[in-house]
């Protein structure tokens, strides 16, 4: 018995039992519930440990003492615990078999012990990382604040600076406005000056054609006042007639090279403008160019008849009154170089337009007109009945679909196949005086020009359609020999 209770002091199976319940108290809110019941159980097992060697020393006491020592003592208090708390069997385990479960759980509690101080330097490690991640969250959500911050201030800038953008751009609109504006002024100005200059150059003219006439009639003066024989005089007074210049002759030169210029520009602007306005309607460019080409020929024809029939009217006019030094022929010339604005354009431009209408060699689609390139052919018109003013006078070559092509009356056009010989239509007729080329023309060059020519009429309808009676009382407008009188001339 002595020896039991000896191993059971050297054990200290109570100063176990007790670390241990100070430790699981310690532990018990960190720990979870699994560990909690594990720590109990332990010490349920630990304590029916120690009881079974209580138990042990306890019987070889009674047994020391012999059959009635301490029968008292085991009646009045073993038994009556027994009976209303607890009882136990004798463990079957022996006494060495329990230390050494007792040294296992010791060692067990102590790895524990240490798992644990482990788990809670972790731990600190851990809530020493979650505050500096705070720490940094909180700097970078300080960051996020400023970076916001700027950015409204950036959008309340870009807003003030899209507004001022908008003023700006309204306020460039309004000067572009206004340059345009004066740029029309200027050109107001600018064609009212072209004026200008083309009425001092008119003025010009008949000063020099006046001093001429001043000279020639001061030297007839003087001829007259010679004590030469009167039959001589008469017979000397023709000549000085027929040398005198007229104004006409005066500015055939300059009329002449003005007139070559017009005609390049009616090829280089009026031709375009018109061929943009044709192809709005006819995708095809060879008919869009054959109606330009036929305007400017029809145009022609138009203003050397009304040219004819102008001067006629003029000479029956001036044949009544005329005296002078220069020809019939040459004052009426003169005369109308001097009233151009006289002649009766709108009349030539109607019978173009009825001309184009029957032509059977294009076509137009019905719904819209031959009018949309009257500028084109007034242009034209005046121009042609200008240059009939002149000595010799300017007109257009002879030209045919499927001709020889030539070199020096035409250039090629830029669709042309250059190796091809004959001329499949033209786009600009050439312009000469006499039988020499002034300005050239413009043709298209394609093999089979021979094939194309002898289309049927079929394949071009004819067009023939009613004029509206606003149309029809332009066309019979004309110059009558009643509308020129001699108040005119």
């Amino acid at each position: 018995m002595a020896d039991t209770l000896r191993r059971l002091t050297n054990t200290s199976s109570f100063s176990v039992l007790q670390d241990k319940l100070e430790s699981w108290h310690k532990d018990y809110h960190v720990i979870s519930c699994d560990q909690n019941l594990n720590r109990c159980c332990e010490l349920i097992e630990l304590t029916a440990k120690i009881q079974g060697q209580l138990f042990a020393i306890l019987n070889l006491t009674a047994a020391e003492g012999g059959h009635y020592a301490g029968v008292d003592t085991l009646k009045m208090r073993l038994l009556p615990w027994l009976g209303t708390c607890f009882s136990m069997a004798r463990p079957s385990v022996t006494d060495d078999t329990s230390l050494q479960l007792i040294q296992d759980s010791v060692e067990k509690d102590r790895k524990i012990r240490e798992l644990s101080a482990s788990h809670d330097s972790d731990m600190l490690k851990m809530d020493t990382q979650l505050c500096s991640t705070r720490l940094q969250l909180d700097s970078i959500r300080a960051e996020l604040a400023v970076a916001q911050n700027e950015l409204d201030d950036t959008k309340s800038k870009s807003a003030t600076t899209l507004l001022a953008t908008e003023d700006e751009i309204l306020q460039l609109k309004a000067d572009l406005r206004s340059a345009h504006e004066q740029v029309e002024i200027y050109k107001r100005k600018l064609d009212a000056l072209d004026d200008y200059e083309r009425q001092i150059r008119l003025l010009r003219d008949e000063v020099s054609y006046l001093s001429t006439e001043k000279a020639m009639l001061q030297e007839r003066l003087v001829r007259s006042r010679s004590p030469s024989p009167l039959p001589r005089l008469s017979r000397s007074s023709s000549p000085v007639r027929s040398e005198s210049p007229t104004r006409a002759q005066l500015t055939n030169s300059s009329r002449h090279a003005r007139l070559i210029s017009r005609f390049s520009d009616l090829y280089a602007v009026e031709r375009l403008e018109a061929q943009a306005m044709l192809r709005r309607y006819i995708a095809d460019l060879d008919m869009v160019q054959k109606i330009i080409f036929i305007a400017v020929v029809e145009s022609f024809k138009t203003a050397k008849l009304a040219y004819r029939q102008f001067k006629l009217r003029v000479r029956k006019t001036l044949s009544t009154s005329h005296f002078g030094p220069e020809s019939l022929e040459d004052a009426a010339v003169d005369y109308i170089v001097r009233n151009l604005d006289l002649y009766d354009v709108q009349a030539s431009v109607n019978d173009v337009i009825n001309a184009m209408n029957v032509n059977p060699r294009i076509s137009f689609p019905p719904e819209v007109d031959f009018v949309l390139i009257s500028a084109l052919i007034r242009d034209t018109c005046r121009a042609a009945f200008a240059m009939q003013t002149l000595d010799p006078p300017l007109d257009l070559a002879f030209a045919s679909d499927g001709e020889l092509y030539n070199d020096n009356k035409y250039r090629r056009s830029y669709d042309s196949e250059f190796s091809a010989p004959l001329v499949m239509h033209h786009v600009w007729p050439a312009l000469v005086e006499g039988d020499a080329v002034v300005v050239k023309g413009e043709a298209v060059t394609r093999r089979g020009a021979l094939w194309n020519r002898s289309r049927s009429r079929s394949a071009s309808p004819v067009r023939s359609r009613s004029l509206s009676p606003s149309r029809s009382l332009a066309f019979k407008r004309s110059l009558s020999p009643g509308r020129l009188t001699a108040s005119h001339l």
